[in-house]
């Protein structure tokens, strides 16, 4: 099943995509709600970022391929750190590159989802503490990255977290074909089973570490192929079972 949060009339809604037409849900989908009689055509509404997380969680060099290319060695741990919440945007709105000096790059990862409140979770059940997933472009300032020697400051900016455009509940997140296309050239394709630390194994770390609440997101890591943006580019992000995200950046 495909949810996600929308605006229609100046009003925001929660509802469920089905056969490309939305029907509006009674409430937050996290807590359950059940369907309404309205629904809409995809093109009627505005769509919204499908969560709006307390805590974006993020893992590196998490795919075999992109710590070869990196020259680095496989972690033996998930590699972990925070981004603002505030850096999140949505299906078909704009990146803004605030430092056009700077080389900034793209980063398609397939994201989790939290559906409860989760800590100190087993691996064996790990997924049932899963709402569902969607994608992560995780937009990244390399200048600032390697003059802090850490991840916040490069990839919190406002605009370098689109997210969405739904959430996937039904499919295998350890075996999706994800594909990011520049201006309409592949330049990332993979697939999730190339993940260094599969789904089950980010939850078990990062909740050894902290307490996920329902609404949070984790982003797992990106494939090889990461490259700069530039002014005008347009960005789509595909991942088999959840769709497209599509931004372009602000000219």
């Amino acid at each position: 099943m495909k949810y996600l949060r929308f605006q229609k009339d100046g009003e925001n809604h929660f509802g469920v995509l089905e056969d490309q037409k939305i029907t509006k849900l009674n409430g937050d989908f996290l807590e359950g709600a059940e369907k309404s009689s309205n629904t809409y055509a995809f093109d009627e509404v505005t769509v919204l970022p499908p969560v709006e997380p307390s805590q974006v969680v993020c893992i590196g060099l998490n795919y075999a391929s992109h710590a070869e290319e990196t020259g680095k060695p496989l972690p033996e741990e998930p590699m972990m750190w925070m981004v603002s919440p505030s850096a999140v945007i949505s299906e078909g709105e704009e990146i803004v590159l605030p430092n056009l000096d700077h080389r900034i790059d793209y980063e398609a990862e397939i994201a989790i989802v939290i559906g409860k409140k989760a800590k100190n979770v087993s691996e064996e059940d790990a997924l049932s503490y899963v709402f569902g997933y969607t994608i992560g472009n995780d937009v990244s300032d390399r200048h600032l990255q390697k003059k802090d020697g850490q991840f916040t400051r490069a990839k919190s900016f406002a605009t370098f977290k689109p997210l969405g455009p739904v959430i996937e509940t039904e499919m295998d997140p350890n075996h999706a074909d994800i594909k990011l296309t520049l201006n309409g050239e592949v330049r990332q394709q993979s697939n999730t089973s190339d993940l260094i630390h599969n789904i089950e194994k980010l939850l078990v770390k990062v909740t050894e570490v902290m307490t996920l609440k329902p609404g949070d997101v984790i982003l797992t890591g990106t494939p090889a192929g990461v490259g700069a943006l530039s002014p005008g580019d347009q960005v789509e992000i595909e991942i088999e079972g959840i769709g497209k995200l599509t931004n372009r950046v602000k000219q």
